[in-house]
């Protein structure tokens, strides 16, 4: 290898560390609200800075989750596969825990506050 491919390897790993500190650290905002939405409709929302345990009782089954220091995290499902339940808990706007069984999505949305601000 000559020194110049050597030279332009390490600037594209700089540039790739840069970019994922960046998605991981700064790229997307905390949230204030985490609106459930349970096949298509929305169920409710909740802020983040309250803490609670929520349960979802439908006609295809059962999901409870937690919001817990603006963090959320599906804690129970009577799904198969428990995939909702084994995802990472979200507190970033735009980030979702999905229960595809149960149609049931928890989002994480920017909330009231900085809805009116924006506008």
């Amino acid at each position: 290898m000559k020194k110049g491919d050597i030279l332009l390897v390490c600037a594209v790993l700089i540039l790739a560390a840069a970019g994922l500190i960046y998605m991981n650290l700064g790229g997307k905002k905390s949230g204030g609200t985490l609106t459930v939405t349970v096949a298509g409709e929305i169920y409710d929302t909740y802020d983040l800075a309250e803490n609670q345990e929520i349960s979802l009782d439908m006609d295809g089954g059962h999901n409870q989750f937690q919001i817990k220091d603006g963090v959320v995290s599906m804690m129970e499902a009577d799904c198969p596969d428990q995939y909702c339940v084994k995802h990472a808990p979200i507190d970033k706007v735009n980030e979702t825990i999905v229960c595809l069984p149960h149609k049931v999505v928890l989002e994480i949305t920017e909330g009231e506050e900085a809805k009116e601000i924006d506008a």
